[in-house]
């Protein structure tokens, strides 16, 4: 994240320390926004910039502004990228962020955050999503959403709720955390041997794979659908895939993840959403510049050993 220099090297309040207070809530609004931690930061950095040329001495408090310029900033971006969007190569998937030590980034709840979420609201439009991340995730009163969005409560309300039917309609009951952790870790063995049988018995009638290469890798340029076909895809790249890389547990969006690393670099990230019907989605990220936000930790296993994967399918 970009650095800011401390209150103590300004030698003068130029707003920083206000802006240091809201800054993880500002990240957090933006990236829920865009599904892009580098244009979160972007957008941040902006909002940084406008305060600083803002005439402080009329703002009575300085988190609703913040908020209203980082919404609004984050608002005009996702309109440009629902274009750029349009020509990605591949399916788009959100770029991951850590967050293990934040496990709800900022916000009063962690709704708007986990990929399932996130590819959802990519349906919605940029106002729909800011009433919605507004009030799911930070919990503004209807009347704040409204100022910040120029719009009446009465509409505001309006967006929030078909938000909430677009996303509800669109996905089923998510298990539990441990119950995802517990599929990961299925599908990860079964996926790295090959076990065709295994891959089929954990994977939902409907199950769908998504590989994020961007065009700039070599990935699946279109969704995997159906059970059979996915387990038999899983299957066939197993050799290739799996052979000599090394995996480690992380926390990506408040769910359970691996980092997948070859030589030393960082290749890919997988996770899973999973339902009472089993695994209905898996993400394969593996943009480079989308795994930049997400530290590696040291290579381990599920146990927390260090460990290489054994070559798939021996």
């Amino acid at each position: 994240m970009h650095s800011m220099s401390s209150p103590e090297m300004n030698g003068c309040d130029d707003g920083l320390a206000a802006f240091v207070t809201a800054r993880r809530r500002l990240f957090g609004i933006a990236y829920r926004m865009l599904g892009s931690a580098a244009e979160a930061e972007d957008v941040v950095q902006d909002a940084w910039l406008r305060w600083q040329t803002t005439d402080r001495s009329v703002v009575e408090n300085a988190a609703p502004f913040l908020t209203t310029t980082t919404t609004r900033l984050a608002i005009n971006v996702a309109q440009s990228a629902q274009a750029r969007r349009e020509t990605y190569v591949g399916p788009w998937l959100p770029e991951p962020v850590d967050t293990s030590a934040d496990p709800q980034l900022g916000a009063e709840r962690g709704e708007a955050l986990q990929f399932a979420v996130l590819v959802l609201m990519e349906k919605l439009s940029p106002t729909e999503r800011a009433a919605y991340i507004l009030r799911e995730a930070f919990d503004h009163p209807y009347q704040d959403i409204a100022e910040i969005l120029r719009l009446s409560e009465e509409n505001t309300r309006q967006l929030v709720s078909r938000a909430r039917k677009h996303i509800a309609d669109e996905r089923r009951t998510p298990v539990s955390a441990v119950e995802q952790n517990r599929l990961l870790q299925a599908f990860i063995a079964a996926a790295q041997t090959g076990d065709l049988a295994g891959l089929e018995n954990l994977l939902a009638e409907q199950a769908v794979s998504y590989a994020d290469g961007g065009g700039l890798v070599r990935a699946a340029r279109s969704p995997v659908m159906g059970r059979e076909r996915v387990g038999k895809f899983i299957a066939a790249v197993a050799p290739h895939f799996w052979n000599g890389v090394t995996l480690a547990p992380v926390e990506a969006n408040g769910q359970a993840a691996v980092l997948i690393s070859r030589d030393g670099a960082v290749v890919a990230l997988a996770t899973i959403n999973a339902s009472a019907q089993g695994i209905e989605e898996i993400l394969w990220m593996m943009r480079p510049s989308k795994l930049a936000a997400i530290s590696s930790p040291a290579s381990r296993d599920w146990t927390g050993e260090a460990r290489q994967a054994a070559p798939a399918g021996g």
